[in-house]
């Protein structure tokens, strides 16, 4: 090999091993900051395809159904406990602090936090989702007075 092929060869070597290290180090620092989302059968069961269960301690995100009847505050603080439910078992989320309005019993939520025990997650943020159908309280009251018509009422 003649010795301009071999520099070439030890240049791209050298940048590619770069690239690979500066990769390794970025993967290697975000690992703490990484959550997965599981629902509640996933929590208990696995996942579906891996079979990968959280291990006490993770940090997750955690997505599924208010089962009615599970709320319970704390009439002292802030805490509250409620059970998530997807298809399958049941998981309880502990929570303190104050919860988005949307949150109600019977309605989707996504929370993050760690996993404490094998179906036990203490959160440290609580999103409530909504529907399609959402629409803020204001502009609710501004349609009150306007009919709406219907594409296909209207003759076209």
């Amino acid at each position: 090999m003649n010795p301009r092929r071999k520099q070439r060869l030890i240049s791209v070597g050298s940048i590619a091993m770069l690239i690979t290290a500066a990769v390794a180090t970025m993967l290697y620092a975000l690992q703490d900051s990484i959550d997965v989302f599981y629902t509640p059968t996933e929590i208990l069961q696995g996942k579906q395809k891996t079979g990968q269960k959280p291990i006490v301690g993770q940090r997750l995100r955690i997505g599924g159904m208010v089962v009615e009847g599970s709320v319970s505050r704390d009439p002292e603080s802030l805490a509250v406990s409620f059970d998530l439910v997807d298809t399958g078992p049941i998981v309880t989320v502990q929570y303190n602090g104050i919860l988005p309005d949307l949150f109600r019993e019977g309605q989707g939520i996504m929370a993050t936090g760690i996993l404490q025990t094998e179906n036990l997650i203490v959160a440290h943020e609580v999103l409530a989702k909504h529907d399609e159908e959402y629409m803020p309280a204001e502009l609710a009251e501004q349609l009150k007075g306007i009919k709406h018509v219907k594409p296909t009422d209207a003759g076209y």
